[in-house]
């Protein structure tokens, strides 16, 4: 309650109560107790006229009390209100409320019931919204069918550090999947006609094997059930789909012939950047595979075994992740940025060309690649083409290298230069720079942008002149401009780096 409402005089009280998922006995003594001495019980129902709320509360309804019956108008999105579904439930809800506002302003204490928490998922909320502000008010919370679920299937939601997601399962079956694959534990609500949705989109997001179904959690007809077993023309709408917690669940024994390698791109650096499918796959996976300190970025699961190696070993890492799939495990290869680009993609995928890995499944999944996040950084220095290049001679010659940085000089292409210089590679960055002078106005611009999307974040731009190879080392990426590249300083002081999209004529 606000202090304004509490200095609101001479009207009635409006109770948003909570009456559990379904046993009448989880109703809490507060909720039984304003029940009992209200003036007007208030409840939704469907058109035939029957009310679970209502049947919920019915021991705790006394003699002479007011009941307020909340028909909805329709139950289907097919209306010929002229502001179609939303519009007829609109009405609705202002026509209810005025109805327990009259009650209100007639000094009548209302209580409004809710299955489940009146603040979760719950009718009770319209009300709420339309008339709390207006009257002393007073919310009793109420177990919810989340928690009676994961009691009825005796299994823990969530331990330590994971993620409980609550989804409704109107949600479009793309969105339902990448929410699943990318958290721990869910629960998906309001299933009934959405069950062949939900049930796909756990089966996308590769989650079916582990959801459990449970139905009017402690009502009379309860039934849980392994969801994948569940008849679609069975489920109403008081049901729930649940994916327990992922720790304590027996890992699978390996079986020979159904692992797989996915190598998961993992953007470049930190969980804001890896993408749902991404996050699903490196939580699914019995192993991981990859440099260490790209391994370091991924979450101690339960279970889960860590294969952490130098960063100079590709092709070893590829093989052993390989040999672990043939042998039935599931491995997620880790690798920064994009894993097509410079990284383990290729050298998985060249393994698995050859004996004895030709038969064993590899997925790759996309991420954030460096270039496009330093771009994003200072505004849109690829707008237009763009060409990438790694300046590590460490697989290629220098001459090479030389050959690709001329031609796209020459094509006035944008460059993205990947892999500048470490400490046994020094002179790269200058050679390049005075090669790119020879076709670039010095003051082209060059950005230059260090450890993206970590803590030591840092970018800036600089003439192509004035690039000192001593700044630039491998965890830097150089973003050259093309001779059409623009830089604009904005009101706030900022500089926007950007390549228009059109192109001059010769």
């Amino acid at each position: 309650m606000t202090d304004s409402q509490a200095t609101i005089g001479g009207t009635g009280r409006l109770y948003g109560v909570g009456l559990g998922p379904g046993d009448p006995s989880l109703v809490t003594v507060r909720a039984a107790e304003l029940i009992g001495k209200a003036d007007v019980v208030a409840y939704h129902s469907a058109r035939h006229g029957r009310s679970i709320a209502r049947s919920i509360a019915e021991r705790y309804l006394t003699e002479g009390q007011v009941e307020e019956k909340l028909v909805y108008p329709l139950t289907v999105e097919t209306t010929d209100h002229p502001g179609g579904y939303r519009g007829a439930i609109d009405e609705f809800y202002e026509e209810a409320a005025a109805r327990l506002a009259a009650h209100l302003d007639a000094g009548r204490d209302v209580v409004v019931l809710a299955e489940g928490d009146p603040l979760f998922y719950g009718s009770y909320q319209h009300m709420h919204k339309r008339l709390a502000h207006r009257y002393p008010t007073e919310v009793v919370p109420g177990v919810t069918s989340v928690s009676a679920a994961a009691a009825r299937l005796g299994r823990p939601l969530v331990e330590a550090e994971e993620v409980l997601t609550i989804l409704p399962g109107t949600l479009p079956e793309e969105e339902l999947a990448a929410r699943l694959a990318s958290t721990d534990s869910a629960v998906i609500m309001k299933l009934g006609r959405t069950f062949p949705t939900v049930r796909r989109a756990l089966e996308r997001a590769g989650r079916l094997e582990d959801a459990q179904y449970v139905e009017r959690a402690t009502m009379a007809a309860e039934r849980t059930a392994p969801l994948a077993e569940v008849d679609p023309d069975t489920v109403p709408y008081f049901s729930v789909a649940v994916l327990p917690s992922r720790i304590d669940r027996p890992v699978p024994a390996p079986v020979p012939g159904e692992g797989e390698v996915v190598v998961v791109g993992t953007g470049p650096a930190g969980p804001l950047w890896l993408t749902p499918e991404a996050r699903g796959a490196l939580a699914g996976a019995t192993d991981l595979v990859g440099y260490t300190t790209y391994l370091d970025r991924v979450p101690v699961r339960a279970g889960q075994q860590r294969h952490g190696s130098d960063n100079k070993v590709e092709a070893e890492r590829a093989e052993f992740a390989l040999d672990l799939a043939r042998r039935g495990h599931r491995v997620a290869v880790v690798s920064s940025g994009d894993p097509g680009v410079f990284a383990m993609a290729t050298a998985v995928l060249e393994a698995a060309g050859a004996d004895p890995y030709r038969s064993v499944p590899v997925r790759v999944l996309p991420g954030m690649t460096a270039a496009h996040a330093a771009a994003s950084r200072v505004g849109a220095p690829l707008g237009h083409d763009y060409a990438v290049v790694s300046l590590s001679d460490r697989l290629k010659p220098w001459a090479a290298i030389a050959r690709r940085l001329r031609a796209a000089a020459e094509a006035d292409l944008v460059l993205a230069l990947y892999n500048p210089g470490s400490k046994s590679r020094t002179t790269q960055v200058g050679l390049a720079r005075d090669l790119l002078l020879e076709h670039r106005a010095p003051d082209t611009p060059v950005v230059m942008a260090r450890d993206v999307g970590g803590p030591t974040e840092r970018v800036r731009t600089v003439r192509l002149a004035d690039l000192d190879p001593a700044e630039v080392d491998m965890r830097t990426l150089l973003l050259i401009g093309s001779s059409q590249t623009r830089i604009v300083e904005r009101d706030n002081g900022t500089e926007v780096v950007w390549t228009p999209r059109r192109y001059p004529e010769d």
